[in-house]
């Protein structure tokens, strides 16, 4: 089992560290052996930089996507066996193995265990994406979308993939807009009905013509876009915005809001029944997982992936180590 984790020495600085080897679990406890984990690229690299809430917290320990074996439980364990492939969603940053108590199993709580069987019939290395994925999940949930809606996801990292696929899912109108290629490309792939080029100069007219939304998705963290969907006029009578992507501070006009009799909704992280719910709909194809991995590497080229994902953020979109 390795005693190996991934630390931020330092502004822009990631290293390996040794964890030592794990103990025995207690009562209640499953130890897990990493298999695979996946970056979460927009918080890890806020944290490599020491952006917003992360300036000045070095060292620092990142990430909160593992899948792995189950290779000990306590005596009073319930529903686990030694031998069980699991998602593992607690913000723990990259480790070679992890312990954790299951006796809180909360479905909505995203402080629970966070501990949940695959099945046999999944790509259990493309579940290494399941924290962005559930992160997507539980925000279109909480903004209530449902069928007939128009929704924009802005942005198409892998959170914003993730919530126009969910968004789909629901039967509502998705459009997506971003600024690279690739991502873009990746978006008419999954299932987007409407796909923007943010860079195109009547992009804007583009965007209006397909609105209002009664859904509006910020993945992106674009500064301006409260003023810009005030401004064009996007957000429909009684519609939502969800903030997803993370901010230092948030502004916005008031009337935008009274007005319209619309809201704001901020969604953190998941819980295990929104895992539940992505299992199944990956399981019946309807979230599909492949086309947004760019990269799968062995744990020992970590260096390099913090290095792209400091420098060139744009080159990477799902991000899958291999710690076998």
């Amino acid at each position: 089992m390795r005693s190996l984790g991934i630390e931020y020495a330092s502004a822009g600085v990631m290293h390996f560290v040794d964890i030592g080897q794990p103990p025995q679990p207690g009562p209640n406890e499953v130890l897990i052996e990493t298999m695979y984990s996946g970056i979460t690229n927009g918080t890890e690299r806020h944290a490599l930089l020491g952006e917003h809430g992360w300036k000045g917290a070095f060292p620092s320990r990142h990430g909160y996507q593992h899948v792995g074996v189950i290779k000990g439980l306590g005596e009073f364990v319930k529903g686990f066996r030694v031998g069980d492939w699991v998602f593992y969603g607690r913000y723990v940053g990259h480790r070679g193995w992890n312990i954790q108590d299951v006796s809180r199993s909360d479905p909505q709580a995203n402080d629970s265990h966070l501990v949940i069987r695959l099945p046999d019939d999944i790509d259990r290395e493309l579940c290494a994406l399941f924290g962005v994925a559930g992160v997507a999940l539980r925000a279109v949930r909480r903004l209530r979308v449902n069928a007939t809606q128009r929704v924009w996801v802005v942005g198409a990292g892998p959170i914003g993939l993730f919530a126009a696929q969910a968004a789909r899912a629901f039967g509502a109108h998705v459009t997506v807009t971003d600024l690279i290629a690739r991502r873009l490309s990746a978006a008419r792939e999954l299932g987007a009905h409407r796909v923007i080029d943010a860079s195109d100069k009547d992009s804007q007219a583009i965007l209006k013509e397909g609105g209002p939304y009664d859904c509006i998705i910020d993945a992106s963290g674009t500064g301006g876009l409260l003023e810009e969907i005030r401004r064009l006029g996007l957000l429909a009578h009684g519609g939502a915005i969800g903030l997803i992507a993370v901010r230092s501070e948030t502004t916005f006009l008031w009337s935008m809001l009274h007005g319209t009799e619309a809201s704001i909704e901020v969604s953190c992280h998941f819980g295990l029944g929104d895992l539940a719910v992505l299992i199944d709909l990956v399981r019946r194809g309807v979230i599909r997982i492949a086309p947004m991995v760019s990269r799968r590497e062995p744990i020992q080229r970590a260096p390099e992936i913090y290095a792209t994902l400091r420098d060139r953020p744009s080159e990477l979109l799902g991000v899958v180590f291999d710690w076998r």
